[in-house]
């Protein structure tokens, strides 16, 4: 029998502290969520891997070191509101419920978003709003945020969400360009988006953040 605890400590000791993500709540909630959970049955062998979980669909779940780096980044507090983009079989979500006041899970895959609701009911997570919708569209019903996270790849950040962050609201992606990407943290400010890089990672490009050409017919 798989013992999942160890391998989240394993993941915390491992992929996480070593890469200079030292805050309580982060940590506390990285070795609480059972990632195993947040996954389809036949990938839970595979939850704690150092690399990005294929979900299927150009879908994955990122790496633990890319999460947590990108949360370390966010820096949370415990009464703001988050907006989840692709929040898949929720587990981003449960873990960012551990730090913030609440959570809207967004995910177009409406069966992906039921079983994370189930999941997360399962684990006792009552913070977490699941909403159904096109992933480039937000959840303004719910908004605006105070921190918005993509959880996958963009080469273009939707005017929607934007407009759903608050003034002084902070958004993170993973902005890729071909094979390589980088995680960028931004500001918004006299509703503008500074950009400020802080890490490399990769994950693959979410529909309808794909880069839009300048001249189309």
């Amino acid at each position: 029998m798989t013992d999942f605890s160890a391998r989240r400590t394993m993941m915390v000791d491992t992929q996480v502290r070593p890469s200079d993500v030292t805050k309580f709540p982060i940590i506390d909630a990285m070795l609480t969520v059972k990632r195993e959970d947040f996954v389809p049955a036949s990938k839970r062998d595979a939850a704690y891997l150092g690399e990005n979980l294929d979900l299927g669909g150009a879908r994955v779940l990122l790496d633990p070191r890319t999460l947590a780096k990108m949360l370390d980044a966010l820096d949370i507090e415990n009464e703001e509101l988050v907006l989840d983009v692709a929040a898949g079989y929720g587990y981003s979500s449960a873990v960012i419920a551990h730090m913030a006041a609440a959570v809207v899970a967004l995910d177009s895959d409406e069966d992906m978003l039921r079983e994370a609701q189930d999941t997360l009911m399962a684990a006792g997570i009552d913070n977490v709003i699941t909403q159904a919708g096109p992933l480039h569209d937000g959840a303004a019903e719910h908004g605006p945020y105070d921190v918005i996270v993509v959880q996958g790849g963009v080469a273009h950040v939707p005017d929607a969400l934007v407009a759903q962050l608050k003034e002084g609201g902070r958004m993170a992606c993973i902005f890729m360009d071909g094979a390589l990407g980088e995680v960028r943290v931004g500001y918004k400010m006299d509703d503008r988006m500074s950009w400020r890089r802080s890490f490399n990672a990769g994950a693959p490009i979410l529909e309808g953040f794909e880069r839009h050409d300048i001249f189309q017919l």
